[in-house]
């Protein structure tokens, strides 16, 4: 396998920061947070002040710069996560247009956000006609589109997504397998999931996740949140995830992401990398 770091969760590093950070480590990639946000003043945070982030508005003109300073690290990039939803086919066109630049095959397109006060047939249809023109943008710009599991989406599983993108062509559109949004909603025992997926798998990202009690009602039953976890501690097996990697074949990237904040950032960077390696050489033997 080959290791990367998603942005999101290096809010405190500026690019340049990040670069060097994880190539100091030993990480393999680094995959890039793209989106234009809204100004910020308080401190860095993961989904609003990141200071990691690039920009959708001005992506193709960074991309060079971007990719000389990726390059000379080293590191590879296997994908550009955008926040570009896939009723915003201008959005996709610019964020495809920026992967390009960046020499990048591969970046996320969202499918819609999913509460059950909303009909889902309706919504499901809308968005695999908008899913179409994605994918045809992709073919003209020669790269993937890939829709990530996740919960609070329509498709927060791998057999859904799977099901999302039936009569798709996977050289144009795939799926990113995330365990730790699993532990949210729409887990699957990962090989089965991998093996729904098929030929859509394109990229996996790790985070861990847990349940917590919030609630104790008189009734003696118990309100329960799912939060973030160190990526060791919580409820994704990440062994049984990379032994069912290697039972399908899959040997890519996997990126991680922590949005745990119990330990420093620079610690949580190196002990994760240290942990997955060692699980991944436990697997693969």
């Amino acid at each position: 396998m080959k290791f990367a770091v998603f942005t999101v969760s290096t809010p405190a590093y500026t690019p340049e920061e990040a670069i060097a950070k994880l190539k100091e480590i030993g990480y393999d990639g680094i995959e890039w947070r793209v989106v234009d946000e809204a100004p910020y003043s308080g401190p860095p945070g993961f989904w609003k002040g990141n200071r990691c982030t690039l920009p959708l508005s001005t992506l193709v003109d960074e991309a060079a710069r971007i990719r000389q300073l990726t390059d000379a690290a080293g590191l590879g990039v296997p994908a550009i996560a955008s926040y570009v939803k896939c009723d915003n086919p201008a959005g996709a066109d610019l964020a495809m247009r920026g992967a390009v630049a960046l020499g990048v095959s591969q970046l996320r397109i969202q499918v819609p956000g999913y509460s059950a006060d909303q009909p889902f047939q309706s919504l499901w249809d809308t968005a695999r006609e908008q899913y179409k023109r994605i994918a045809q943008l992709a073919d003209e710009h020669d790269v993937r589109a890939l829709i990530e599991l996740h919960h609070r989406t329509i498709c927060p599983s791998a057999s859904s997504a799977r099901l999302f993108l039936d009569g798709f062509d996977p050289e144009h559109v795939g799926v990113i397998h995330d365990a730790g949004n699993m532990v949210h909603e729409g887990f699957e025992n990962y090989r089965l999931g991998l093996e729904i997926l098929g030929p859509y798998l394109a990229h996996v990202h790790l985070k861990n996740a847990r349940w917590f009690p919030t609630r104790y009602l008189p009734d003696q039953s118990v309100e329960w949140k799912a939060d973030w976890a160190a990526v060791r501690k919580g409820i994704v097996d990440v062994r049984a995830l990379f032994h069912a990697m290697y039972a399908i074949n899959y040997d890519g990237w996997v990126t991680l992401e922590d949005f745990s904040i119990e330990r420093p950032l620079d610690d949580r960077l190196t002990e994760n990398l240290a942990f997955v390696k060692a699980v991944d050489a436990e697997a693969r033997a």
